[in-house]
């Protein structure tokens, strides 16, 4: 009769899902120190809200206030705060709908793409110094799980904006999950530093 598995045999789930919440955390915060550290001149030239605003610009194009807060998983009151310290500053322009002359786009102008090119460049630079000695499979599977990962999140958020809809119409008051968390049991990343965005998200 087989003797049973000894500790070490088993799989701790629940130690290595607390090793993997810790290293969240951890990442959170080594990720922001060592982008304000950086690499080159654009290292801290940009916050992450306005980082991954024009990004999405660039990515899909002018869009709308509605449709842009749909996709990045945020309210539109949020984007157009974002939004504006952007506008004043010349990377993003608001233009008339090319279908529609009634609506309002928000585009990159050709200043907020080079500005973007420039702090991509930087960021690319850094993440190249820190998985310098990683293979190129090892990118690549860091990558492709991060991703996966970032997904499962936004698909989390997804569902506590649901559920604070469903808790308004109920009429209750209160909006379940209105707290300041993301849905990891940390702060949510209001993204308003836009006085940052000129001397950055």
């Amino acid at each position: 009769m087989p003797s049973p598995p000894s500790p070490t045999d088993t799989p701790a789930v629940p130690d290595l899902l607390n090793d993997l919440q810790h290293q969240l955390a951890v990442f959170a915060r080594r990720a922001e120190q060592t982008r304000l550290a950086g690499a080159g001149q654009m290292r801290n030239s940009m916050d992450r809200a306005a980082y991954l605003l024009l990004n999405r610009l660039e990515q899909h194009g002018p869009t709308g206030v509605k449709a842009l807060a749909a996709g990045m998983g945020i309210d539109s009151s949020t984007v157009t705060r974002q939004v504006a310290p952007l506008v004043d500053g010349e990377l993003v322009k608001r233009a008339t709908h090319p279908e529609d002359g009634r609506a309002v786009v928000l585009e990159l102008t050709p200043l907020g793409r080079a500005r973007l090119h420039e702090v991509q460049g930087s960021r690319r630079e850094l993440v190249a110094r820190l998985t310098s000695d990683w293979t190129p499979d090892e990118r690549a599977v860091f990558c492709t799980l991060l991703t996966r990962f970032n997904a499962s999140v936004s698909q989390a958020h997804a569902g506590q904006q649901e559920d604070r809809q469903a808790g308004r119409q109920d009429g209750d008051g209160q909006e379940p999950g209105s707290g300041d968390g993301d849905g990891l049991g940390g702060p949510r990343d209001g993204g308003g530093q836009g006085g940052r965005v000129l001397p950055e998200s």
